[in-house]
């Protein structure tokens, strides 16, 4: 199963790979000085610490009581349209106009909650993601410099690369040690 936030860690690899590739060096200049270069899988970096772990099990959990929340507002909907069914033929048409109109609010007032919550889950998954790859980051860089490495790339951005410098395992140690 993949995280919710691997959304954000591929688009965030892949722009960081492009970056690299075409921003800050000139590859043909790593490549002629025969340069070391590392591999990683930056989403399995991420979603191997310990920190992703207990966060994101955080976040399940308070996700899954909203869903809750909400699926008992959407059944006290239905239950209310289904009384309004039921009622319709009965009803003094004033009543029934006013009984429809209840409805249709209490409609849109919960398709407005579920849209802010979908969205305050959005940005609190931003948030989680962004800042554990900043400092996945920080750790990948210190182990380039330890590690005498070029550059480290992004699964994503390669087609074929050689196992014997993968660094992903490495830096879900380094994160894991710095940031208990």
């Amino acid at each position: 199963m993949q995280s919710p936030a691997s959304k954000w860690i591929q688009i965030f690899a892949v722009v960081l790979a492009f970056g690299f590739l075409f921003g800050s060096f000139n590859v043909r200049e790593v490549v002629a000085a025969e340069g070391k270069i590392g591999f990683m899988d930056l989403q399995k970096a991420i979603a191997g610490t310990k920190e992703w772990k207990k966060s994101f099990a955080s976040f399940k959990t308070k996700f899954k009581k909203e869903q809750k929340k909400i699926k008992v507002r959407e059944d006290r909907l239905k239950k209310m349209l289904e009384n309004l069914n039921k009622q319709s033929f009965v009803l003094d048409p004033e009543l029934k106009k006013k009984k429809e109109e209840d409805f249709r609010k209490a409609k849109v007032e919960f398709e407005r909650y579920v849209q802010d919550k979908n969205s305050d889950f959005a940005v609190k998954e931003k948030e989680m993601t962004e800042k554990m790859l900043k400092q996945m980051i920080d750790i990948i860089k210190n182990i380039g410099k330890r590690k005498k490495f070029s550059m480290v790339i992004e699964h994503k951005a390669l087609l074929y690369h050689n196992s014997a410098e993968e660094v992903t395992a490495l830096a879900i140690k380094a994160y894991d040690k710095k940031y208990k």
